[in-house]
């Protein structure tokens, strides 16, 4: 796979804190690649790097050859970047909007009917292109900024948690347009914070602390899970995970809504020493079964790695 998006010790610093430390990775052309992790974890700050609107304090990364350190404003003619909070005006109808991004970009106006055809397809936004953008809703407004950020055809699609705060119907017409864009050859570069999107990436970087902690395809990760995982719906989740958390037999835990995940080498042996314990404190608890585990708890491990070799130095 040939390499569009090259990371080469990519830096940045604020301060003493190192937001983004060290990012050494590629992305290949029309690969889907997410940046997966936390609030604080350098996402935004790496897509920021890569956009050209945030200098690196050391290394570089490059978009088809073009450095964004030395030459970011070459960068951004081939690249669309929608931030979190992206600049839609809301005294501008949704039509609006749409040319006056397509002018930003010098779209000619011969090419913009067809290209505002196939956005109003992927959208569903054609019904209120004559409604102000300020009152759209939230599914609806991010839709809106996608379309302004796709009205050039760039080559490099760089989304920053574009799926934060919409609601479930927004997200899945979301994922769609993104998809279908990757499906004609663009690469997408798409930052979030939910693992279950996560499952959509070619491949994904892990991200903690400013550091890639994994990268990898989602099932590869999964695979290589180092342990076993044991799920168990409890009456009181939060007391359960006091009484297992101590108990040799169980590694790691996690609360998912009424059910604890446990991270254990062997699920057999360490099935009844968890039910002694729940049982002994009292605690109703049925379905304790072993799971496959999911990303999030491949991410839980690798952070809770991270930390610990931390804390070794």
């Amino acid at each position: 796979m040939t390499a569009m998006i090259s990371l080469d010790g990519l830096t940045r610093r604020f301060g003493d804190l190192a937001a983004v430390d060290g990012l050494d990775f590629e992305v290949g052309r029309g690969e889907l690649f997410g940046l997966v992790g936390p609030d604080g974890a350098g996402k935004t700050t790496t897509l920021r790097m890569l956009a050209g609107v945030l200098a690196p304090s050391a290394g570089d990364a490059s978009i088809d050859g073009v450095s964004v350190a030395r030459e970011p404003e070459r960068v951004k003619h081939r690249i669309a970047y929608m931030s979190q909070r992206f600049g839609l005006y809301t005294d501008l109808t949704v039509i609006e909007n749409l040319h006056f991004y397509a002018d930003l970009y010098r779209v000619p106006k011969s090419d913009r009917g067809e290209r505002l055809d196939r956005l109003f397809r992927f959208s569903g936004l054609a019904p209120f292109k004559g409604r102000l953008a300020g009152a759209l809703s939230g599914g609806m407004k991010q839709k809106l900024g996608l379309s302004c950020a796709l009205i050039h055809q760039p080559e490099v699609l760089l989304l920053d948690e574009p799926t934060f705060g919409v609601d479930p119907v927004s997200r899945r017409e979301l994922w769609l347009i993104v998809h279908e864009m990757v499906a004609q050859g663009m690469t997408a570069v798409v930052s979030t914070a939910y693992m279950d999107e996560a499952e959509r990436f070619d491949r994904l970087a892990l991200l903690h602390a400013g550091k890639v902690r994994a990268l990898e395809a989602p099932v590869a990760l999964r695979e290589a899970f180092d342990g076993e995982v044991l799920e168990v719906r409890v009456e009181r989740p939060r007391d359960a995970r006091a009484e297992v958390e101590p108990l040799a037999e169980v590694r790691r835990t996690a609360i998912f809504g009424n059910h604890l995940h446990l991270t254990v080498d062997d699920a057999a042996a360490a099935r009844g020493a968890i039910e002694r314990a729940l049982s002994e404190a009292g605690i109703a608890f049925d379905d304790l079964e072993q799971i496959a585990p999911s990303l999030e708890d491949v991410f839980i491990e690798q952070i809770a790695a991270a930390e610990a070799k931390q804390e070794e130095r």
